[in-house]
């Protein structure tokens, strides 16, 4: 069968079968299945036996499991509460105030998650009653918690970054230490918009206004952030100084997790059992879907689909620039319709070739991948971030939409400034392979 028409036929039985509620991991390999029955390979348990063998075998993957556990024993501890009153009382001088409590929340709660939907839940339980409260604009309550949640996406240690890092068979390390810079970027950017827009508007909360915090307050805020801020630093720091593996790091940051919960006295045994069963779940599930991707990546080469739109965009004489927005555009309108993972591992097999051929380094591209998927994630009819506001608002899902649009666009700039000066991306890498 002629390959174009062999993927149409491919495309029309994702949406089919997508639209239809099946199972991401077995649309992946029900379309690996489609493809090779088209071109006539009759190889086909064969092929998804040792395919499925080389995908959950990798050691890169050791890290996945321990990396969701911690996130799952610390989303059951007093942390968030812990944030939002460490940082209040330093935050409290800028225009905005407690605004920028719900964007550094987010950030540091996305160092120990790596989940986008765990940080935006696990922050807007603590700070959006509390902003209620005291008379801040709702509309942008919910924005900021609402960009800010996408940060579990980007700062490392990303459970998304492990997943493309195995895919594209690039250093997680380095993509761990890539996402570091860019978050921080996405931080200032969130926080600048914030500024500007209340000095702008002038609606500061009139109740949080009459707060004063004393030298005193703002020293006992600093104790309730140290132990957190260890975690990560201990995380990451043992990473970026070549200490420990990825896989090594992640169960430091395990054992660092049950410490900080019972430091923080919410160490209960049944929440050992829910963080367990949690992380279980949650590992099976990713695990399932990259053994149909894996499966997927190989249809794909015996098909040729990869090679000939590679060489299709390479007669298209498009440039880096040019590529560069048309995959962002594919990208956004594909995450509207399926979550940050998937939309990785869907489309690695297909999009890594073009990549290669326009000499886009591999790690920058992981980088504006999960900034090209973090704007998918508040942007309607499947963003994860706006139901998991929405289920904590009760607001329509569209004011919640509304109320992300401007850090939409925050991400959209972040993406523009790592074109241009890529070393926002690379310089950290850089230094640890030297």
């Amino acid at each position: 069968m002629d390959m174009t028409m062999t993927g149409i036929i491919l495309v029309v039985c994702m949406l089919l079968m997508l639209t239809s509620g099946v199972w991401v991991a077995l649309t992946l390999t029900g379309l690996s299945v489609i493809g090779l029955s088209l071109i006539g390979n009759e190889s086909i348990g064969l092929l998804l036996g040792t395919s499925s063998w080389s995908a959950v075998t990798s050691w890169s993957l050791t890290a996945l499991p321990l990396f969701i556990w911690m996130g799952e024993i610390l989303f059951r501890t007093r942390l968030s509460q812990d944030l939002f009153e460490g940082l209040s009382p330093l935050l409290s001088k800028l225009p905005g105030k407690l605004l920028h409590v719900n964007i550094l929340s987010c950030g540091i709660f996305a160092a120990v998650s790596g989940s986008s939907a765990a940080t935006a839940a696990t922050i807007g339980r603590m700070t959006l009653p509390e902003l209620s409260k005291r008379g801040y604009d709702d509309t942008m309550a919910i924005g900021t918690l609402a960009g800010s949640g996408t940060l579990g996406l980007l700062i490392p240690p990303s459970i998304i970054l492990i997943v493309y890092g195995v895919s594209a068979e690039v250093s997680i390390a380095r993509l761990f230490l890539a996402g570091v810079f860019p978050g921080l970027v996405l931080i200032c950017l969130f926080m600048a918009f914030t500024i500007g827009w209340t000095v702008l508007k002038g609606r500061t909360a009139k109740v949080a206004d009459e707060v004063e915090y004393s030298t005193r307050d703002k020293f006992q805020a600093l104790t309730k952030l140290i132990p957190i801020v260890m975690l990560i630093g201990g995380v990451l720091g043992s990473i970026y100084q070549g200490v420990a593996t990825p896989t090594e790091a992640a169960a430091f940051g395990v054992a660092g997790a049950f410490l900080l919960s019972a430091v923080l006295g919410s160490f209960t045994w049944q929440g050992f059992i829910d963080s367990v069963a949690g992380a279980v779940k949650n590992s099976c599930m990713l695990g399932l879907i990259l053994i149909g991707a894996h499966f997927l990546t190989l249809a794909m080469g015996f098909i040729g689909i990869p090679n000939a739109l590679a060489g299709w965009i390479a007669e298209q004489g498009l440039s880096t620039v040019q590529l560069i927005i048309c995959l962002t555009v594919f990208f956004v309108v594909l995450g509207c319709f399926l979550d940050g993972i998937s939309v990785i591992v869907l489309t690695t097999s297909v999009v890594l070739p073009m990549v290669t051929q326009a000499n886009i380094d591999l790690i920058w591209f992981g980088i504006f991948l999960v900034l090209v998927v973090e704007m998918s994630q508040i942007t309607p009819p499947v963003g994860f971030n706006l139901f998991v506001i929405q289920a904590l608002t009760g607001k329509n899902i569209l004011y919640v939409a509304k109320a992300a649009l401007p850090f939409f666009f925050m991400i959209a700039v972040a993406i523009v400034l790592i074109s241009v000066f890529p070393s926002i991306v690379l310089y950290l890498p850089t230094l640890m392979s030297s």
